[in-house]
C-alpha cells in the first residue's frame, strides 16, 4: 500500500490507465483506508480524472470527476465524501455518510448505475444509497412555489386562540419581591449617616407572574397554507447524470494533519461482484490487525510494569542506602561524644 508519512503536509500521487467510458454500464470506485495512527485530522478520499489531469501538477483545484472516501477532522467532521463534477461544478451528496474512524483496515466503495443509481458501501456492507437526481443538486428543482400564489388575507392558520371569556382573577397582581419581613435595622445602622433603613427585597411566594388567558382551539382554523407548487420551466431531465465519458486515472490528493494512513486495493471496474470479492477480504486482514495490536498492547504493558518494578526497586534501594547514611552519621556522632568526655 501507500503510507502518509510526514505530519502536516499535502499529498499528491496519481496513476494513469487506458481510458474508458462507463455509458450503459456501472461504474465501481474501491479501495481500502487504514488509519492506523489513530488520525485526527486528515483526508482519506480518492479523486478519479479524465485524460487532461495534469499528474505533474496535481493540487486541490485540478478538476476531476469523482471524489469518494473518507475526511476526518475532529469530532465534528467523520464522512464519506461523494462528490461527482457535473457540468464545471463539484456537487456534495446532500446525505451524511459517516466513515470509519477505527485503527484498522476498511474498504469504501462506490456504485454507479445506468439507471441514475447509486450505493456507498463500507466493508461490502451498504451504508447508503438512492437516485442521482435526488441526493444531489445537479438539476433545478423539477417544481417551485408558484410566484403568482398568494395566501389569502383571511386565511387563519392559528390552531389555538386566547379565550376570549377568560378573565384575570382579581387578586391576581402581586409584586414579584418583596421587603423582608425578618429582617431587622442593625444595631449600629445610623440614619444620619447611612440614610433611611429600608429592608433587603425578597421573591414574593404570592408572585404569579404575568397573567395570560388560556388557550382553546381556533374555531376558524384552517390549517397550516401550503405555497402552491408550479413546473419548472428551468428543469430538464438528464438521463446521463451517471455518465463519465473518459476515465483515465485516479489520484490521491489530500492533506493530513497527522500522517501514517495506509491506502491499498484500489480498483475501477463495471464488475459489482468482482468488487465485493476484493472487498470480502476485509474480515480476515481485521483479524490479523487486531491480533497484532492486541500483541502490541500486551508488550507494552509488560514493558511498562517493567520499568515500574524497576523504578520502585531502585527506589528502595535509594532508600536502604540513605539509611544506611543516617546509621553511620549517627555512629560518628556518638564515637565523638565519648572521645570528649573526661573521667572524673
Amino acid at each position: 500500500g501507500l503510507q502518509t508519512s510526514q505530519d502536516a503536509r499535502f499529498y499528491a500521487m496519481s496513476a494513469k490507465f487506458t481510458p474508458f467510458s462507463n455509458k450503459d454500464d456501472t461504474l465501481v470506485i474501491q479501495f481500502s483506508v487504514k488509519h492506523e495512527q489513530n488520525i485526527d485530522c486528515g483526508g482519506g478520499y480518492l479523486k478519479v480524472f479524465d485524460c487532461k489531469v495534469d499528474q505533474k501538477d496535481l493540487h486541490g483545484d485540478s478538476p476531476y470527476l469523482v471524489m469518494f472516501g473518507p475526511d476526518i477532522c475532529g469530532p465534528g467532521t467523520k464522512k464519506v465524501h461523494v462528490i461527482f463534477s457535473y457540468k464545471g461544478k463539484n456537487h456534495l451528496i446532500n446525505k451524511d455518510i459517516r466513515c470509519k474512524d477505527d485503527v484498522y483496515t476498511h474498504f469504501y466503495t462506490l456504485v454507479v448505475k445506468s439507471d441514475n443509481t447509486y450505493e456507498v458501501l463500507i466493508d461490502n456492507e451498504k451504508v447508503e444509497s438512492g437516485s442521482l437526481e435526488e441526493d444531489w443538486d445537479f438539476l433545478p428543482p423539477k417544481k417551485i412555489k408558484d410566484p403568482e400564489a398568494k395566501k389569502p388575507e383571511d386565511w387563519d392558520d392559528r390552531a389555538t386562540i386566547a379565550d376570549p371569556d377568560d378573565t384575570k382573577p382579581e387578586d391576581w397582581d402581586k409584586p414579584e419581591h418583596i421587603p423582608d419581613p425578618d429582617a431587622t435595622k442593625p444595631d449600629d445602622w445610623d440614619d444620619e449617616m447611612d440614610g433611611e433603613w429600608e429592608p433587603p427585597m425578597i421573591d414574593n411566594p404570592e408572585y404569579k407572574g404575568e397573567w395570560k388567558p388560556k388557550q382553546i382551539d381556533n374555531p376558524n382554523y384552517k390549517g397550516v397554507w401550503v405555497h402552491p407548487e408550479i413546473d419548472n420551466s428551468e428543469y430538464v431531465e438528464d438521463k446521463d447524470l451517471y455518465l463519465r465519458e473518459e476515465v483515465c486515472a485516479v489520484g490521491l490528493d489530500l492533506w493530513q494533519v497527522k500522517s501514517g494512513t495506509i491506502f491499498d486495493n484500489f480498483m475501477i471496474t463495471n464488475d459489482v461482484e468482482a468488487a465485493k470479492k476484493a472487498a470480502a477480504t476485509f474480515k480476515d486482514t481485521q483479524e490479523g490487525e487486531k491480533k497484532i495490536k492486541e500483541a502490541q498492547e500486551a508488550e507494552e504493558r509488560k514493558k511498562a510494569e517493567e520499568e515500574a518494578k524497576a523504578a520502585e526497586a531502585d527506589k528502595d534501594d535509594e532508600d536502604l542506602d540513605d539509611e544506611e547514611d543516617e546509621e553511620n552519621t549517627l555512629g560518628e556522632a556518638t564515637e565523638v561524644e565519648d572521645e570528649g568526655h573526661d573521667e572524673l
